[in-house]
């Protein structure tokens, strides 16, 4: 763990909302859609926006119409380097150059120059890392494509977010409920089932109901067939999520 801090020991979120400000699924009518992913985060300690999608202008364009103010967001988590979660990073820090950026120490050395050259920041990931009370990334994992996922500790459950889920969506919600041993209330995010066999997706599917999953959110790259077969098998546990879909504790029964 990157902080002293015993996460576990920490009273868990009450409040919690989760936006989705990049996607390229539409879902409030006046957003720009594009591929990539990235969701703002309130009601803990910190503002945090989780990765930046593939466009600054877009990102900053939908957080607007969101009446989201960038200038606000405290902490940015980059789940990891490719450019559809990424790319927004030099326009988010143009709007935001006091903003606190947590990325996977395997980021070029050029990414990180270029947010170190803005004067914010930086906090290189390895293992889990305590980005504030009941807010804490999984650690970096996987070998081709390194990724963190984003754990978040509510009084209802844990709440799970990945932005492709390159090292396996089961893996990472593991290493998320490592880090707190909760229950395990929500998962969102890319699921990287664009292209996966359907026996792949049932495994994931029998595993998040074995771990006792009570919701799911994927989008991004989880692709149609996938959240298709999702909102079978989670009747009434199924959240169809979209840029401007919002997200709180109280839709989560």
């Amino acid at each position: 763990m990157g902080s002293d801090a015993h996460p576990a020991e920490n009273q868990p979120l009450d409040d919690l909302t989760i936006t989705v400000v990049h996607d390229n699924y539409p879902c409030v009518e006046g957003l720009k859609t594009a591929w990539g992913f990235a969701v703002h985060i309130a009601g803990a300690q910190r503002n945090i926006l989780f990765d930046t999608g593939s466009d600054g202008p877009l990102l900053l364009e939908n957080l607007d119409k969101l009446h989201i103010d960038p200038a606000a967001i405290d902490v940015l988590v980059l789940s990891h380097v490719h450019g559809d979660h990424a790319g927004g990073l030099t326009g988010l820090l143009q709007a935001n150059p006091r903003v606190e950026v947590y990325l996977s120490a395997s980021f070029p050395d050029r990414v990180k120059d270029l947010v170190r050259r803005t004067g914010v920041g930086v906090v290189e990931v390895e293992g889990p890392q305590e980005i504030c009370e009941n807010v804490c990334t999984t650690g970096v994992l996987g070998r081709r494509v390194r990724e963190q996922a984003l754990a978040i500790r509510t009084s209802r459950g844990l709440v799970v977010l990945t932005g492709c889920a390159h090292p396996g969506v089961v893996s990472m919600v593991e290493a998320a409920r490592k880090v707190y041993g909760d229950d395990l209330l929500l998962v969102m995010g890319g699921f990287h089932l664009e292209w996966a066999l359907s026996g792949k997706v049932e495994r994931i599917i029998a595993a998040f109901q074995e771990s006792g999953v009570r919701y799911v959110a994927p989008t991004h790259c989880s692709g149609e067939k996938a959240r298709s077969r999702f909102e079978k098998s989670f009747p009434g546990g199924f959240i169809p999520v979209g840029v401007g879909r919002v997200v709180s504790l109280t839709d989560l029964g």
